[in-house]
């Protein structure tokens, strides 16, 4: 206040200053003031001084701080105090709006007397509201303030760098999407936001939050840059730390960002999911056995992180992210925390519905998470279903109408596009699958569509709808099933007491709601007999429902029973487009006949347009989920609205058509059912010629492969022939050239030769020499290698000779072998004498035949015995040695195979080396005729460098020099 006092002079007594004129000095003073301390307690002052005149500060020292900030940058207090200073007049936070409004009264003349009142805070609000969004706009007028304020927030400064995120968050509540395009063109504008999450200052962190959440709003271009700048990473981390659920406000301001970046923004979406952070939302929904006393914050921040799971599998996504979605947490197992979540007890109710619809979505449509859900079961004794559970609940007048609504809503999507569960839910119904001891979902159907309650009637017939959706073989199913009315009368069809409670008006129909339940009724009917001309015939059969159903349509009746006379008006129209004609009464022509006759077919279609006008179509039209604010408001099914989408123009057309128009369409329907298979052939036959060409395609691509190998191989082969004919043509040239300098031996050419000559000259004949001492070493290798080969040969044929000692043992063999026969013939023969003598003794002794000849025989019978003894050892002699002889035998050919594939062997080797020899020679002989050539050349050479005047020393010198210089190494060895 000692700053207010200097400026103002303060006095003690005499008139005080106004708020403006004193907001006028203080301007003054920060404008014209030098001293950086005179600034900085004047913008202190008008800090103090903005809650109180935040008019007059606003409009007379906005430019000043402006100006504050960009000139002062060095001193970290005087922005500070000019960043809170422009947050107090833009903000229009109720709080701090709410000390002044208790202040400001206005004098009323209440019977002659003044009375002061307060300003309502509606008022009040309302105008600090207009305020905040006028200075916002005179700031943000150049967008260079704005990106000013982002420079700052790079100041580390807790005095700076707080109000600055407070100030920007405050611009973006009133002036969003100005603010918002300025951040986004700003050079790393939502990066120097996003720096705000890592900054170890809580409050600045969480104010960063807020100021994220602001930035984030509407604005898909910002939600995919904070995502791509790891927002998603940061948050969670943030979430893990605060307690996830159990956490504070810090977790509910991260998950409302989460929602901001994720919702309606397919890119984000696509991204978390590609990130497995659908992975680590699994933790949230851990619950324990006890949850009683949950606390408010708690319940908020469960329902945010439901309302995350949603938005990731919302219906309104694109099928295949919804469907990749799903497929993740299912493998991740959040959907089964989530089912152990809605079985548990002590949930609070608002969660459990949230649970219901977050379970719902996560199902809809994909049916391994619709198997999985069809078996979960609730903890009960014994176990039940937890689609019986649930539809229990549904059913239960005393049920909260939110947690019906999401329990229908539950049962509608197990049963989208689920084929194996609706025939699952229908075989409940059926005579042979109900079972009397337990509750199925078939019964609770039943019971609530038959019960005293209209929202259950209605529930359950469109939860029955759903169990029948675009599946024509449970239609069929469904009209066999009975119902038992009362005792002693036989039972009725469902299809039949449906009907029934429509055409007579039933007691249930006529209570306070009977709207309500005979709009559910039509809606499972016209469901029922769409598109299944079996159950049009099976309604039709029954004579007293098209009278119903015309007289519903042809009275004048109120607004209330106009949705109702729509409906009608539709089940007629389905059973004229769906009739076979196989009831002779209720034809299609007849049925028109009719509708022209009592109703009248503009009449009729104008009925029929009630449904699509009625205001409640239009609501269930926009999204699956039932949600509505009272249960009277519950009237009709975003799928039934579909479905009448779709019929509509088509009976409004079938009713004005003549017989001869649908003979016409007829015939063309089956010229177009015979076109179309003529189609189907050519289709067939088509794919059978693709999958030939691309089979032809592959063959083609392999020998062209192929070819483009050989065409290789054959350059690379072409490449080498050149190359070898080049080094021909040199060597030709070469020798051409040696042999013309042969011939040509002038003297005028060997005048002319010069010393660089010379020295070439001495070098070849130097390399001559050496090739020729080369060839020298080679011709005696290959006399070595004949010599080697004449030994081996000669060993050969040695070896051949054995072969006749082996011829002579063969005969050996005959010999013995023709032996042995002999003595076998003969051992035969001696063995059937001795069995003759033996039958004789034997028929002698019968006969009585006398002592002499028996001794005689006797006589003969042992030497016959010993004979045949000494033959049959004889015989084992002659058999070991011709068993000996056999291995011996086999031995020798063996040896003899073996000497003779030696002798083969040896004799191609031969025929080699007689080659090889033949070939030395002719080498040799090339080798002589070279070295004389080379003597010749040599020779000439020394005559030419001898004519040349140089000293040459001939070989026979050269040797006995070297001997002399061998003999006196050697006597130097000596000494």
């Amino acid at each position: 206040m000692n700053v207010i006092r200097g400026v103002i002079g303060w006095q003690a007594a005499g008139p005080q200053p106004s708020g403006a004129e004193t907001i006028q000095k203080l301007c003054d003073r920060v404008a014209s003031s030098t001293l950086l301390e005179d600034r900085r307690d004047a913008v202190r002052a008008l800090k103090s001084l903005s809650k109180k005149y935040r008019m007059e500060v606003g409009t007379q020292a906005m430019d000043h701080l402006i100006n504050v900030l960009q000139t002062d940058r060095s001193d970290s207090e005087i922005l500070g105090y000019a960043l809170d200073t422009l947050y107090n007049i833009i903000c229009n936070d109720e709080e701090e709006e709410q000390d002044e409004s208790e202040d400001a009264v206005t004098p009323v003349l209440v019977s002659g007397k003044h009375k002061n009142i307060p300003i309502p805070d509606e008022n009040a609000q309302k105008q600090a509201d207009d305020l905040g969004a006028q200075f916002t706009e005179t700031f943000i007028q150049d967008s260079e303030h704005v990106t000013l304020l982002l420079t700052l927030l790079e100041e580390f400064d807790f005095h700076v760098r707080w109000p600055g995120v407070k100030l920007l968050t405050a611009l973006l509540k009133n002036q969003g999407v100005q603010v918002q395009g300025i951040i986004l063109v700003s050079p790393m504008g939502v990066s120097r936001l996003m720096d705000l999450l890592a900054d170890s200052r809580e409050v600045i962190r969480n104010d960063g939050l807020l100021l994220l959440q602001q930035l984030t709003k509407s604005n898909a271009a910002i939600q995919k840059i904070v995502a791509f700048e790891n927002a998603f990473e940061r948050l969670l981390d943030i979430i893990t730390e605060e307690g996830s659920s159990d956490g504070g406000i810090v977790v509910e301001d991260c998950l409302l960002l989460l929602l901001n970046l994720l919702k309606n923004n397919s890119s984000n979406q696509n991204f978390f999911k590609e990130g497995s952070y659908i992975q680590r939302m699994k933790p949230w929904f851990e619950v324990g056995d006890d949850n009683s006393g949950w606390s408010a914050q708690k319940v908020t921040n469960l329902h945010l992180m439901l309302q995350l799971v949603r938005v990731m599998v919302s219906p309104v996504n694109s099928p295949g992210a919804t469907a990749s979605c799903q497929k993740s947490m299912y493998q991740c197992g959040l959907l089964q925390q989530l089912c152990t979540i809605l079985m548990a007890t002590g949930v609070p109710a608002d969660i459990l519905t949230e649970t219901i619809n977050t379970v719902s979505e996560v199902i809809r449509g994909s049916q391994v998470n619709q198997d999985y859900f069809a078996s979960v079961n609730a903890p009960s004794n014994p176990p039940r279903p937890a689609i019986v559970v649930l539809l229990m609940s549904m059913v239960n007048e005393r049920q909260p109408f939110v947690l019906r609504c999401a329990v229908l809503y539950c049962f509608q999507c197990f049963l989208y596009k689920n084929q194996k569960g609706q025939s699952e839910i229908v075989a409940t119904l059926l005579p042979s699958t109900i079972d009397a001891n337990s509750i199925s979902a078939g019964q609770l159907l039943c019971g609530g569509l038959f019960s005293a309650d209209s929202l259950s009637n209605w529930c359950a017939a469109v939860a029955l709808a759903h169990a029948l959706q675009d599946n024509l073989t449970q239609k069929e199913q469904l009209l066999r099933v009975q119902l038992a009315t009362s005792l002693g009368k036989p039972p009725v069809s469902l299809l039949q007491q449906c009907t029934n409670i429509l055409s007579q008006g039933d007691k249930i129909v006529r209570r306070g709601s009977k709207v309500q339940t005979r709009v559910g009724l039509l809606m499972l009917l016209c469901t029922w007999i769409n598109n299944c001309p079996i159950a049009v015939t099976h309604f039709l059969h029954n004579q007293e429902n098209v009278p119903f159903l015309t007289a519903q349509i042809s009275e004048n009746l109120g607004e209330d029973e106009r949705l109702v006379q729509g409906l009608c008006a539709l089940l007629l129209g389905i059973c004229i487009y769906y009739n076979d004609n196989s009831l002779e009464n209720y034809t299609k022509e007849k049925l028109k006949q009719l509708i022209e006759k009592r109703i009248g077919k503009e009449n009729f279609v104008e009925k029929l347009g009630f449904i699509t006008k009625h205001e409640l179509y239009s609501r269930a039209a926009q999204k699956p989920q039932p949600v509505f604010p009272s249960p009277e408001q519950m009237l009709f099914d975003h799928e039934f609205t579909k479905l009448v989408k779709e019929l509509e123009g088509m009976i409004t057309k079938a009713v004005h058509k003549s017989s001869e128009e649908e003979k016409k369409e007829e015939e063309v329907k089956k010229t177009l059912e015979q076109h179309d298979n003529i189609v189907t052939q050519y289709k067939e036959l088509i794919r059978e010629q693709d999958a030939q060409i691309q089979q032809l395609k592959e063959q083609v691509s392999s020998m062209s492969s192929q070819n483009e190998q050989m065409q290789t191989t054959l350059t690379q082969q072409l490449s080498q022939i050149q190359q070898h004919k080049d080094q021909y043509n040199i060597l030709k040239l070469k020798l051409g050239k040696e042999n013309q300098s042969n011939s040509q031996g002038d003297g005028s050419q060997i005048n002319g030769l010069q010393t660089e000559e010379l020295t070439q000259l001495r070098e070849e004949v130097e390399e001559l020499r050496k090739q020729h001492s080369l060839l020298q070493t080679q011709l005696s290798e290959k006399d070595t290698l004949i010599n080697t080969l004449r030994s081996e040969t000669m060993q050969a044929v040695e070896g051949s000779a054995e072969g006749s000692d082996n011829t002579e043992l063969l005969k050996e063999l005959e010999a013995l072998r023709n032996q042995i026969q002999s003595q076998s013939a003969e051992i035969n023969q001696m063995k059937a004498e001795r069995q003759e003598l033996l039958r004789r003794a034997e028929a002698g002794s019968s006969d009585a035949v006398s002592g002499s000849d028996g001794s005689l025989d006797a006589a003969k019978m042992a030497e016959l015995d010993s004979r045949l003894a000494a033959q049959t050892a004889e015989t084992e002699r002659l058999k070991e040695e011709a068993k000996s002889s056999s291995e011996t035998r086999a031995d020798l050919e063996q040896q003899l195979a073996s000497a003779t594939s030696t002798v083969a062997i040896l004799q191609t080797e031969k025929s080699k080396l007689q080659t090889e020899v033949q070939e030395s020679k002719k080498e040799q002989d090339d080798l002589l005729m070279l070295l004389a050539d080379q003597d010749q050349k040599i020779h000439s050479l020394k005559q030419r460098l001898k004519d040349l005047g140089e000293t040459v020393d001939d070989e026979d010198d050269l040797d006995a020099r070297d001997q002399t210089d061998d003999d006196e190494e050697d006597d130097e060895d000596e000494d």
